[in-house]
């Protein structure tokens, strides 16, 4: 038999289905691939062995009743350590949240569940999201499967070594300024930013309300379908979620083409800072797209070069907001509580202990752009930066069908390398974050290996808000094209392991 964790989500699904093996036998199978190699990568900070083989278990039972499967019943799938999973521990890679097990399921985690989809366990991230490395994880650094001294992105890097090392074939992760489609980009493998309310966020622990989305993440672009499809919809649980169809991104997926399509290459994605060898794969997509039949339209958006300043600013003014509920009383740490200190106290060490560097960071610099006599001039302004942001991106879909850009202007870089120079860090996130400050969909999906170090490139392809089925559209037809001329940018056993 074929070492199943080798098989795609698709593979393993019509398996299980066809009762070739058990789900019990596929989660057995990547419980093992765990134990033989997260040591080295340390993509988990939990993993939930009984209950995995419990959601396996019942896969089994509905199939030997005849009961139909979902299309991806008895997959196991890898849960970023955001969303809150009843029972099994929810710590969003900070101390504050250490040993909190949530009463309740976010909205994410329960379609899963229903799905029958089987959740190995939770993943490691940057605390509260914040970082572009993995590295501000309170638990650990990751390491990237295809070199472990090096970062596999952040913030849900673990989510993305989980599949790049093979220890899952699914995964699910976050995205406030390219939280999924950065760890997708330097680890070769596929991550999706859907339009932003596509996906609830009820259960979902907020870093920037505005800007958070969560969004699938797999090896393929079909898997990425399938599991978007699962987990999007409206959500009444959550005040942002849009009341609209899911649009159609597995049968995109299944038809991917790019003839006859307008795609928009952005002047500002490219330039002083970017790695040659990013921009050489890049180049050879866009040449590649026009080969498949697209037309290629050169774009202009100048006021993507505020960018990365207004989200500097936008999201720490939103944290500073939403992490004030982490104050020792109701849940997670408690620090100094001897019965002499006033609530004041207690609540003001139990955040010194458990906030990280970076975490304090955001929060200080959010506060400080929310002040009074500040607010105008910081987040006021940062806000009108985001809707010129918005209106360029209006316009380019006026031209075009999709942009691409490059996800991330280098590959992975070594782990510390940037960890005392915050700028370095933020820059890695240059070309994501316009999308969340628009609110539309994107994904980035690996177009080859940069030939300076021999290390994932991806190419971040960009849609308006509610046309999800264009990326996936898109993204089938150059991992076809790619795969016929190259083969997948994922090697059989990634290098490091």
């Amino acid at each position: 038999m074929a070492d199943l964790t080798r098989l795609t989500a698709a593979e393993i699904a019509a398996r299980i289905a066809d009762g070739t093996v058990s789900a019990v036998e596929v989660a057995e199978a990547h419980l093992a691939r765990i134990d033989a190699v997260d040591e080295k990568v340390h993509a988990f900070l939990h993993v939930d062995r009984e209950g995995a083989v419990a959601q396996a278990r019942a896969v089994d039972a509905k199939r030997a009743a005849g009961e139909r499967l979902g299309p991806l019943a008895g997959v196991p799938l890898a849960l970023k350590d955001i969303f809150t999973t009843e029972g099994v521990p929810t710590t969003v890679g900070s101390k504050i949240l250490e040993g909190w097990i949530p009463p309740y399921d976010a909205t994410v985690t329960r379609r899963l569940k229903e799905a029958g989809i089987v959740i190995l366990g939770k993943t490691n991230m940057d605390e509260f999201a914040m970082g572009s490395s993995t590295e501000n994880s309170a638990f650990g650094p990751t390491g990237n499967p295809w070199d472990l001294t090096r970062i596999p992105g952040g913030s849900g890097g673990g989510s993305a070594a989980s599949l790049a090392s093979y220890q899952a074939p699914l995964a699910i992760g976050t995205d406030t300024g390219g939280s999924i489609r950065q760890p997708a980009a330097v680890t070769g493998t596929v991550g999706v930013k859907p339009t932003y309310g596509g996906v609830s966020r009820y259960g979902m622990v907020a870093f920037s309300s505005s800007l958070d989305q969560g969004g699938p993440c797999a090896r393929t672009v079909l898997d990425a379908a399938l599991l978007h499809e699962v987990i999007a919809g409206h959500d009444p649980l959550d005040s942002t979620s849009i009341d609209a169809p899911v649009p159609a991104v597995v049968e995109a997926a299944r038809n991917g083409t790019v003839a006859g399509l307008r795609v928009g290459v952005v002047r500002e994605f490219r330039g002083e800072g970017f790695q040659a060898g990013v921009l050489q794969r890049f180049d050879e997509s866009v040449a590649l797209l026009r080969e498949l039949g697209a037309d290629i339209v050169e774009l202009s958006c100048p006021s993507f070069e505020s960018a990365l300043a207004a989200y500097y600013l936008i999201a720490p003014s939103e944290c500073s907001s939403n992490l004030a509920r982490f104050d020792a009383m109701r849940y997670g740490l408690r620090v100094g509580d001897d019965g002499t200190r006033s609530a004041e106290a207690v609540t003001s060490l139990t955040r010194e202990a458990g906030f990280g560097p970076e975490v304090k960071r955001r929060i200080i610099l959010g506060t400080y752009a929310l002040s009074s006599g500040y607010y105008d001039a910081y987040y006021g302004s940062a806000q009108k930066a985001r809707t010129l942001v918005s209106r360029d991106f209006q316009r380019s879909f006026e031209q075009v069908d999709v942009i691409v850009a490059p996800t991330t202007p280098s590959t992975a870089f070594p782990i510390g390398e940037r960890a005392d120079d915050p700028m370095a860090m933020y820059r890695a996130d240059l070309c994501t974050i316009p999308v969340n400050l628009a609110g539309i969909s994107a994904m980035s999906l690996p177009c080859g290996l940069a030939p300076e170090d021999g290390l994932p490139v991806g190419l971040q392809i960009v849609a308006p808000a509610l046309a999800d089925d264009r990326l996936y559209r898109v993204g089938a037809a150059v991992e076809a094209a790619f795969q016929a001329r190259w083969g997948h940018p994922i090697l059989e056993e990634a290098p490091a392991l």
